[in-house]
């Protein structure tokens, strides 16, 4: 196990990090070198950030890899709790999609990160691969900030974005988690979750901008409403909302269900690839 890492330096990057633990002594000859793990020896880190695995996205990674093999190595780090197993710093989507492609063993490269690196490491790889929603990405920087020190200027430099974004997200916590659950969704933006914020009737809010397809910037001029209007909608009803969440999880996609009583309604089914619509017409078939 590692008995000691130097760390030389915040706000250089990924790259910076992964090249800057120096090993001193570790109980593994290759730390720093690609090797290969047997699947069942690894196991997903408490750092990870990202909260949600898109199916059909996982899927199509692992027929990728059945197909060419798993190119990028995982980073992981010994156990700090286990000393026969490794926890996956950066990789774990890979790792998924690996198991379903039935691989024993997959490369990796161990390095001896602490805490406070591996969730640096773990925030830097999805952010810079888009891969977080922005509150994964809040959560993850509110983490390093509570419980590891961090300022938001060393987080700026760490993850290379502005200190106005990483307070801006932030804030995008203080938001109803019914509404934060909505942007993990995909269901609104982080534009339009900033105008929220900013109005008397967040969660009402929220709702018209799904039913309706705002704007940000419709969704600004409403977040001034000052004459009641937003008040008055109806939000949604929980059995339409867990309707929704019970699709979603079945196609892997957003799904928004405006339901208007005997009046009927609209299901609206967001997709982003060609072959995601090819897999909604596939199943509409069946």
């Amino acid at each position: 196990m590692v008995t000691n890492t130097t760390k030389k330096g915040l706000g250089r990057g990924l790259s910076s990090l992964m090249g800057d633990t120096e090993t001193v002594q570790t109980k593994n000859s290759n730390v720093g070198q690609e090797t290969k793990i047997p699947i069942a020896n690894l196991k997903p880190s408490p750092s990870q950030p990202r909260r949600l695995f898109n199916k059909n996205s996982i899927n199509e990674l692992a027929d990728s890899i059945k197909a060419k093999g798993l190119v990028q190595p995982l980073v992981v780090r010994p156990s700090p709790s286990d000393s026969n197993s490794y926890e996956i710093i950066a990789g774990e989507r890979r790792w998924r999609a690996a198991q379903i492609a039935q691989l024993h063993e997959v490369p990796v490269v161990i390095r001896n990160f602490n805490d406070t690196e591996a969730l640096e490491i773990a925030i830097i790889e999805n952010v810079q691969r888009s891969d977080l929603s922005p509150i994964e990405e809040a959560a993850g920087y509110k983490r390093l900030i509570e419980n590891h020190g961090h300022t938001q200027e060393d987080l700026s430099g760490i993850v290379g974005k502005s200190r106005s974004h990483i307070a801006n997200i932030i804030r995008l916590l203080s938001l109803p988690q019914s509404i934060q659950d909505m942007i993990t969704e995909g269901k609104i933006s982080s534009g339009h979750a900033r105008a929220i914020m900013n109005s008397a009737f967040p969660e009402q809010l929220a709702e018209k901008i799904i039913n309706e397809n705002l704007s940000v910037r419709d969704a600004e001029n409403l977040a001034k409403d000052k004459k009641g209007i937003i008040k008055k909608l109806k939000l949604k009803d929980p059995d339409t909302i867990d309707l929704e969440n019970k699709i979603s999880e079945k196609l892997g996609l957003t799904i928004n269900i405006n339901h208007k009583g005997k009046k009927g309604g609209s299901i609206k089914i967001d997709y982003k690839t060609l072959d995601q619509l090819e897999m909604i017409t596939q199943k509409l078939k069946n």
